[in-house]
């Protein structure tokens, strides 16, 4: 009489082992799929929390520059330079007023380049002030490439944000008060 075990088919047993090749190619195929629908919408909502950082930040450099002209005297900042500083003690050069991210070359943050611009010509020299300020300014951002942002935004001393939906750089109060606002 037979004790042992006897297997009446030894391929089924072999085939059991693993995943064939259509199985791995349907898994790989369906994550695929699942990259393909997740990937495109991370990216959209980097690009606006991006912007929206970028609207943070001009809105803080906007509230900046008006701090600035009523604690110094010396109208609006001079430089966006002069809005940062060590963080030591203020002064009207370096007036600790925003991040020094911000306030230093190159000025970029969230994947947009900011710039500041003195406008409506120079107000009178503060005390203690080395360079004059101006009598309005206009601060603008512009993304640096297509994933951190599409719009470029910009604001004066209304305090009132405005965007460009292409992109472009904003070079002027008259150009920055004619776009849409925020």
């Amino acid at each position: 009489m037979f004790t042992g075990t006897h297997n009446p088919n030894p391929k089924r047993e072999q085939n059991q082992g693993g995943f064939s090749l259509i199985e791995l190619l349907i898994v790989v195929a369906i994550i695929l799929i699942i990259a393909a629908i997740a990937i495109p919408n991370f990216l959209r909502s980097r690009m606006a929390a991006n912007e929206a950082s970028a609207v943070e930040n001009v809105r803080t450099i906007t509230t900046a520059a008006v701090v600035y002209s009523s604690t110094w005297g010396n109208g609006y900042p001079p430089t966006l330079d002069s809005l940062g500083g060590p963080g030591t003690s203020a002064t009207c050069d370096l007036s600790n007023l925003i991040d020094p991210i911000l306030s230093t070359a190159p000025y970029t943050k969230s994947g947009y380049v900011f710039s500041y611009t003195g406008q409506s010509g120079t107000a009178p020299l503060g005390g203690g002030c080395t360079a004059p300020g101006f009598n309005g300014y206009l601060v603008s951002t512009v993304p640096q490439s297509g994933y951190s942002g599409t719009r470029s935004f910009c604001s004066s001393e209304p305090g009132v944000i405005h965007y460009d939906v292409t992109g472009s750089a904003i070079t002027s109060q008259t150009t920055c008060n004619g776009l849409p606002s925020l």
